[in-house]
């Protein structure tokens, strides 16, 4: 799941991507809503996380800015201002939640799932097509042999490349759209980076569990 981080607080923002990154989010930090307020018209994002007092443009200016220009991604805003007013124009303005800092970091990802279930995403609290099933919530995967469900390790990267195939069952994925699922804006990608990872993935699950569709991309079947 790829994340839009707006923060102009430097330890605030480092911490959460620290926390979103382990928990095997993509994160892409701006610290200014100057900076960001083109990245969701060029990143489809799962959910955008936005401070109120940014520098150069304001949080909710940003929010206005970008629901009239029909991004539809939820948008969480996180800030310390809790009057009952700031709540309420947050909302009216086109958030889909409000989250008073400080806060712990299990609550946000709790929110970031419900805004996601409630916006339309296919996120859902377990992932299965009958043959592999996983939970994003725990990171578990388990995948079913002669009638026997089998738990399966995988590294954060490897579980993130899955995810993305898993909440669109049946549908081809190419590497630029499995690419900017798993990966932020300052991370190196090696050109066989996707190819690796469906390799390696492939090795554990096997081959089976993921189709190669040439020239296209790859898909997990929608109903096994």
């Amino acid at each position: 799941m790829r994340i839009l981080l707006v923060e102009d607080d430097a330890m605030i923002g480092q911490a959460l991507v620290d926390q979103l990154n382990s928990n095997n989010f993509a994160t892409d930090w701006f610290r200014n809503g100057e900076d960001a307020q083109y990245a969701p018209l060029d990143v489809e994002y799962d959910c955008i996380l936005l401070d109120l007092g940014l520098p150069k443009i304001d949080g909710v200016s940003l929010l206005i800015k970008w629901r009239h220009e029909k991004v539809k991604t939820p948008i969480i805003i996180l800030t310390a201002r809790d009057a009952l007013d700031d709540r309420v124009n947050g909302l009216d303005r086109g958030a889909d939640d409000y989250i008073v800092k400080p806060f712990e970091f299990s609550e946000l990802k709790a929110r970031i799932r419900a805004v996601t279930r409630r916006c339309g995403s296919n996120v859902q609290s377990i992932l299965t097509n009958g043959l592999i099933t996983l939970d994003p919530i725990s990171h578990e995967v388990t995948l079913k042999e002669d009638g026997i469900d089998k738990k399966v390790l995988l590294t954060a990267r490897e579980f993130s490349l899955l995810e993305a195939l898993m909440l669109r069952p049946g549908a081809v994925l190419s590497r630029e759209v499995l690419e900017q699922k798993i990966y932020s804006f300052d991370e190196e990608i090696e050109s066989n980076a996707v190819e690796y990872i469906i390799h390696t993935l492939r090795k554990k699950i096997g081959s089976h569990c993921i189709k190669n569709v040439r020239g296209v991309g790859w898909k997990v079947a929608k109903e096994a």
